[in-house]
């Protein structure tokens, strides 16, 4: 069995056009049923704002499937701890043996969620966009950006944080990585305000998006939601959508933004609630005017954890 460490992974992986394109096949294999995708497994541990998750998906015509654990402790920015962390494992699909462990604390995870963003994007956010805003400074949020200027030439980041000296290394890496001018805003309305397309990366609780903020044409990429507790988009945002993108419905319904909708009795047309991987494959349709509003709810798959780790199996085996 190969083990991989956090180090070798970030020198060999990076976000680029072909992870870009193994997380939309992960799309493609949910869509088409090649996946079998238990229920997410989650431990909440609030005495330490923290959660273990782990994801796991099989998918047909692969001789390997990964099983990861992945953890968030969200007050680690105050221990000078990166809030994600954990490991996936490479399993054999032929006879269960265990075949790599990545022990990359989150970071493919963070690559096939921005991965997905971008993919999101690609397909629903207006064509030309230059003003792009992001409600969160962690690692997801950067990801999010980083994928998504493949998929988008933006040149304006509006980002709206709580730690000042997280957003001031944001501010730094993004401009230098990207070569965008980052704007820091003192709230997150004016974030929503200011943007033709808005990313949300943070664990809140309660939202922290309203529906009054939003304008005609906005494209939304909301990936804080992932259990049942969490929230960061206002309801009535998904009310008044044209269109609600999930990675996968089921687990939108129960851990999303598309959760809390449904428990506060929004009226939802079935129609307008549709998966990222049939607009792939064009079962349906995307974004089909410049004044849609379109919300990507995405919540994280198996699928997506076994397409990062065959990816980065391959080539972390192709240096050796």
């Amino acid at each position: 069995m190969l083990i991989f460490t956090e180090d070798e992974i970030r020198q060999c992986i990076h976000m680029n056009e072909d992870v870009i394109e193994e997380v939309e096949s992960a799309f493609l294999g949910l869509a088409s049923d090649m996946t079998q995708m238990p229920p997410t497994m989650r431990i909440d541990i609030p005495d330490n704002n923290g959660e273990i998750v782990v994801k796991t998906a099989f998918i047909s015509g692969h001789e390997m499937f990964a099983l990861k654990v992945s953890s968030h402790f969200f007050d680690n920015y105050r221990l000078g701890l990166s809030s994600t962390g954990g490991m996936m494992m490479l399993m054999n699909a032929l006879n269960g043996k265990p075949e790599a462990i990545f022990y990359d604390n989150g970071y493919l995870t963070n690559l096939r969620t921005g991965a997905a963003g971008a993919i999101a994007a690609k397909h629903l956010a207006n064509e030309r966009i230059k003003q792009v805003g992001v409600i969160g400074t962690g690692a997801q949020a950067r990801a999010q950006l980083r994928a998504l200027k493949f998929v988008r030439d933006f040149d304006t980041v509006y980002v709206y944080g709580r730690t000042r000296n997280r957003i001031a290394q944001f501010k730094d890496e993004m401009e230098t990585a990207l070569g965008v001018a980052v704007q820091v805003m003192d709230r997150p309305e004016y974030v929503a305000r200011s943007s033709e397309l808005l990313i949300t990366a943070t664990p809140s609780k309660e939202p922290i998006v309203h529906d009054d903020w939003i304008g005609e044409g906005m494209h939304i990429t909301a990936v804080g939601a992932d259990a049942i507790h969490k929230q960061e988009l206002d309801e009535n945002i998904l009310k008044r959508a044209d269109s609600i993108i999930c990675d996968f419905i089921t687990q939108s319904a129960s851990h999303g933004e598309l959760r809390a909708a449904i428990e506060k009795n929004q009226m939802l047309s079935s129609s307008k609630i549709i998966e990222l991987g049939q607009i792939i494959s064009h079962q349906e349709k995307g974004r089909q005017s410049k004044q849609e509003i379109t919300v990507a709810d995405l919540t994280g798959t198996g699928a997506q954890d076994t397409k990062i780790a065959l990816y980065a199996y391959k080539k972390l085996t192709e240096e050796k």
